[in-house]
């Protein structure tokens, strides 16, 4: 387990970076065809800038989600702060970042918000699935001990390794990729086509990400904190309680004739 696919002279090509990049280009696949299929009026080169500068925004917001709960440390190696190639991206920043961008982007073009997510929302999840993997081969994002027969033991050096040395953890990492895999397969195979009201399928994503999210974490050893909580448990409650809230106010599960 090696977090360098290749690596040739000063060059190295990582599998997080690979994994981001993966995410990107399936993203954009999917998503041309998905503006195609329900008309609106964005080119080939907007579909580029609305996935691009959310990646960016995602990248940006996740940094400083994750450096903020690390500030101890951080404060103390502020050189380390932009090496985002060695991991340290929190998901939940990355979904704030990523909203502003993409709002801002799609409120400038006219684009209807609620209509967009329903097709956007369904990437990010899987593009997090393909960044899972990257946590995989870094060692990161991983679990406490187990016992169990799938529990993984990390190599030295890795973020889990050094935690956990000689130890098998929960590989929680792979346990997202396949949950988000499910909820990807839910959205866009099972739900997205049927005639919704605009933000359904948007707000059932994000619940169903939630759930698992919430329940997953209760087995991460590297979570971030506020005070004695999870942050990752309390940004689950908040998605879980807005998303219903706004599915029971507009009514979303209504069926457009």
């Amino acid at each position: 387990m090696n977090p360098v696919l290749i690596e040739i002279g000063p060059v190295e090509i990582r599998y997080y970076g690979l994994m981001y990049l993966t995410a990107i280009i399936a993203s954009i696949f999917l998503l041309r065809h998905e503006v195609a299929r329900k008309g609106l009026a964005l080119s080939k080169d907007d579909i580029y800038n609305l996935i691009l500068l959310s990646v960016f925004g995602g990248i940006a917001g996740a940094r400083l989600y994750y450096v903020a709960f690390n500030w101890d440390y951080y404060s103390m190696n502020l050189k380390e702060i932009p090496a985002i190639w060695r991991g340290g991206l929190a998901s939940h920043g990355g979904f704030i970042g990523g909203f502003i961008a993409g709002y801002l982007f799609l409120r400038h073009h006219k684009i209807p918000i609620w209509r967009m997510a329903d097709s956007i929302l369904p990437l990010i999840v899987l593009g997090e699935a393909f960044v899972r993997f990257g946590n995989f081969m870094n060692g990161e994002a991983h679990g406490v001990p187990t016992t169990l027969p799938w529990g993984i033991v990390f190599p030295e050096g890795s973020p889990a390794g050094n935690q956990f040395p000689n130890t098998p953890v929960h590989p929680t990492m792979l346990y997202q990729l396949f949950y988000n895999l499910g909820v990807f397969f839910i959205a866009w195979f099972g739900i997205r086509k049927k005639p919704w009201k605009d933000g359904f399928v948007a707000a059932v994503t994000v619940i169903l990400y939630s759930f698992g999210r919430f329940f997953i974490e209760g087995l991460r050893a590297d979570s971030l904190y506020l005070g004695p909580f999870r942050t990752a448990h309390i940004m689950s409650i908040v998605l879980i309680s807005v998303m219903a809230y706004i599915i029971y106010k507009k009514r979303l599960w209504i069926k457009r004739s």
